[in-house]
């Protein structure tokens, strides 16, 4: 049931009313539904098209798109969810093969095979003239294939698909490439770092081939709302794009809540209500017309999913979880005949929180709540999402895999279980709610984290905050030059191919040429004639190829009888499922008895109940070269590129209930090795002393610092605390002085670190306000603990943190950080 089809007493409405009396509801807002606003195309669409998309009216930005692409203008459209991003595309397409062009294909890209189907199945639906559809993807028999090449003229897949099946077998779809006439690329946002990298170079590829055969396609892209949008879509494509960003939509009433588990224990007031009659806002802020150990130790950049302490109940003197508040919240919802989508940050996350909901739930409704997350099998994932479409569940929670625009119906209401990392993300998640004009609730539940904590004291900066732009870096070596290798097996690699790769060919062949991988050859007959790059192996490079995290591969959890149960990534097995290690799934408890890497098997057997586990890590880096150097205050910062060895070194039982820990246990697994880009602050001694830290106390401010920054960093790009490691140390060797380094999470790096750059006077501003507005006397998960410390969180000196950065900014008193 609709909140708009409620009967008074609307429940949800007494619950809201209920919640404003709780000193955990730290501020509540009230954003005004708007009206439709609808335009008229510069020349009509043909009535057979018109009648098949079955609209009244077109709303104003999806005329301003439609336009363009019919103009051979590729467009990005970023607007709010459900704002009929897909009809942009769909009536273009459509209009070309009813008329124009009978014979044009297009290509439509998604994130997700899932995402494919649902977009398959909305298409086939809406019976387009002249289109006939089809997926192609890793589910398709050989069979299924061949037809697809012969028949279809819109062809959905995803980009692994489109790396692998049909730019590596260009002559099966040499028809099909020459009369390619648009290229589809859904949920742009999703295309960042190491993936959007890679993507970028596949898109290249494609443009590359479509020339060979004599097309020149049009891109339309789709995406949430982001910062700068126009200039990651153009980085994708290597072509000029028009950012389509009024969103003229009708949107219903929404009631955002911000929740802190905590406030109930600080003094002062802790409600603020708000209600704003303005309807310029889009589906967020933004809308245009809307143990670690180095000396003091560090940060690794994999989420500890292998905590899996419960929601509840919180043990003696401790703060309330933000799972137990997400779960009781979300169970409050569904008794009000809510349905609720509910996110949460981790894998792990979605089970506790799951379980949780189904206890607070009634016997009759504990069965329509289901996690929702990566690792599950596909028929799991597609049972779940079939179930929520049908209305057949209350709730559901899950990682960010929904936050993507799979039709799952009509959904009431949102809790995030903490933020999810950046602001674009969390309007995208809360907008997954109140589709049409029906209103709708969402409530971000703040955790611990620096982010969360920082937020629900500035309500404000959580609807004027713009969106954090997202990152590709194409010339990532790791990225660029299997890319080429993979250009050069379809076509030879010829000097006229800088076009397509700009300043970037001429070194990745030599590069390629110097390790064996291509060979260069005369061609005469060529035009102009030159010299060309062939591959010199006898495979298809592509296979070897990994587009997203990790390389593509996986590490699979199995019984003991050889029962598949999940899958982790390979890069993360060592600290979510190593020997020892607590693992949830589907509700379900085991425990990590045997992770063998080099087979990519881990096999789980039955778990201890009332403990969980969290891995300690040991890092040291290595600084290899560097870019930029510049004083910061009496110090300096430096950016560049740096080597990270990471070793899983043993892991904490921790007592669920009390937090205590009941056991260290050793490991002995293989390090880690990665090189990639960081920046680094350096403090002379000298400095340290001036302020008061003396060396005693030096590890631990170092150490607070850099848990501190990496915390607020999101604030100022897309990324996650994930996305990121540090190591502070009283002494690195490359520099000779007590050093922090902020360092990218991936191979080769994604630019993360060249933004923090950027904007590093602006982020070091907000860590010392984050850290000094704290409450808390020696340091606390709000300002300068961290959750993935995979050293315990010791030693920190949270004082001796915020001198440093007074000294380093030149601050004496509180700091208001400049607008990003």
């Amino acid at each position: 049931m609709a909140l708009a089809d409620l009967h008074e007493p609307d429940p949800v409405a007494a619950l809201l009313a209920r919640l404003d009396d709780d000193r955990r509801l730290a501020h509540r807002r009230v954003l005004a539904g708007r009206p439709a606003r609808t335009a008229t195309l510069a020349r009509p669409l043909p009535d057979e098209v018109w009648e098949a998309l079955g609209v009244e009216h077109l709303w104003s930005h999806q005329v301003e798109a439609l336009d363009a692409l019919r103009d051979g203008r590729s467009v990005v459209v970023a607007t709010g969810t459900a704002s009929g991003k897909s009809l942009c595309y769909q009536a273009a397409i459509a209009e070309a093969m009813a008329a124009s062009d009978p014979a044009a294909t297009a290509l439509a890209i998604y994130p997700t095979k899932a995402l494919a189907q649902d977009q398959l199945r909305a298409l086939t639906a809406a019976d387009l003239p002249g289109v006939v559809a089809a997926a192609y993807d890793g589910d398709c028999t050989p069979e299924e294939r061949t037809w697809v090449r012969a028949n279809a003229n819109v062809v959905l897949t995803n980009p692994e698909m489109l790396h692998q099946g049909v730019l590596s077998r260009h002559d099966r779809w040499a028809t099909f490439l020459h009369r390619l006439r648009f290229v589809v690329v859904d949920e742009l946002h999703v295309l960042r770092g190491v993936f959007g990298s890679h993507v970028a170079h596949v898109l290249r590829r494609l443009r590359r081939l479509a020339d060979h055969y004599g097309a020149d396609p049009t891109f339309a892209f789709t995406s949430a709302t982001i910062g700068s949008p126009g200039r990651l879509a153009s980085d994708l494509c290597g072509l000029e794009v028009v950012e389509v960003l009024d969103d003229g939509a009708p949107r219903g009433p929404r009631t955002v809540v911000l929740w802190d588990p905590g406030a109930g224990d600080r003094d002062g007031p802790a409600v603020t209500l708000v209600a704003d009659a303005g309807a310029a806002h889009g589906d967020g802020p933004g809308s245009t017309g809307p143990d670690d150990r180095q000396a003091a130790g560090g940060e690794p950049s994999t989420p500890p999913d292998g905590d899996t302490g419960p929601a509840g109940p919180d043990g003696p003197g401790r703060r309330r979880s933000a799972h137990r508040e997400a779960a009781e919240l979300t169970a409050q919802l569904v008794q009000a005949d809510a349905r609720t989508i509910t996110f949460c940050r981790s894998r792990q996350g979605t089970e506790v929180v799951a379980a949780d909901v189904a206890r607070h739930l009634p016997s009759r409704l504990r069965d329509a709540v289901r996690p929702y997350r990566a690792g599950f099998l596909v028929d799991e994932r597609r049972a779940i999402e079939a179930e929520l479409f049908a209305g057949r569940l209350r709730a559901v929670v899950a990682t960010s895999a929904l936050e993507l625009g799979i039709d799952v119906g009509g959904l009431d209401a949102c809790v995030l279980d903490g933020f999810p990392g950046t602001i674009a993300s969390m309007w995208q998640q809360l907008g997954r709610a109140g589709r049409g004009t029906a209103p709708s609730v969402g409530v971000l539940v703040a955790g611990d984290d620096q982010l969360d904590q920082w937020l629900v004291r500035h309500p404000d900066e959580v609807f004027r905050r713009p969106p954090e732009p997202a990152v590709i870096n194409p010339a990532n070596p790791h990225v660029l030059l299997p890319q080429l290798a993979c250009a050069a097996y379809e076509l030879p690699l010829h000097p006229d191919d800088e076009r397509w790769w700009p300043g970037l060919l001429d070194e990745g062949v030599r590069r390629l040429v110097l390790d064996d991988d291509l060979r260069v050859r005369p061609r005469h007959r060529l035009r102009p004639p030159g010299p060309v790059a062939v591959w010199a192996g006898r495979r298809p490079p592509a296979r070897g190829v990994g587009l997203r995290r990790g390389g593509g591969t996986e590490v699979g959890i199995h019984l003991g009888d050889g029962t598949l149960v999940g899958t982790v990534d390979a890069g993360r097995a060592p600290s979510q499922v190593h020997p020892g290690a607590l693992y949830l799934h589907q509700g379900r408890r085991y425990q990590v008895e045997r992770l063998d890497l080099d087979e990519g098997v881990a096999v789980v057997g039955p778990a201890v109940d009332g403990e969980h586990t969290r891995p300690r890590t040991d890092t040291q880096v290595t600084i290899l070269d560097v870019d930029e150097d510049e004083p910061l205050g009496p110090g300096r910062r430096a950016l560049g590129a740096v080597r990270v060895r990471r070793q899983v070194t043993g892991y904490r039982r921790i007592d669920t209930r009390t937090g205590a820990t009941l056991e260290v246990v050793p490991l002995d697994l293989p390090p880690q090795v990665l090189d990639t880009r960081a920046l680094w602050l350096t403090v002379p001694e000298d400095v340290l002393d001036e302020t008061g830290v003396d060396p005693a106390r030096v590890p631990g401010a170092l150490h607070a610092l850099e848990h501190a920054t990496i915390g607020v960093l999101p604030l100022f790009t897309i990324c996650d605390r994930w996305d990121v490691g540090g190591v502070s140390t009283a002494h690195q060797a490359e520099t000779g002085l007590p050093t922090v380094v902020v360092h990218d999470a991936h191979p080769g790096g994604t630019g993360i670190a060249e933004l923090g750059w950027e904007v590093l006077d602006e982020l070091l501003g907000t860590t010392l306000e984050l850290v000094t507005a704290c409450p808390c006397a020696d340091g606390c998960p709000s300002c300068v603990q961290s959750p993935k410390c995979g050293n315990g969180n010791d030693p920190l000196d949270k004082a001796g943190a915020v001198a440093v950065l007074r000294a380093l900014l030149d601050a004496d008193g509180p700091v208001t950080p400049r607008p990003a």
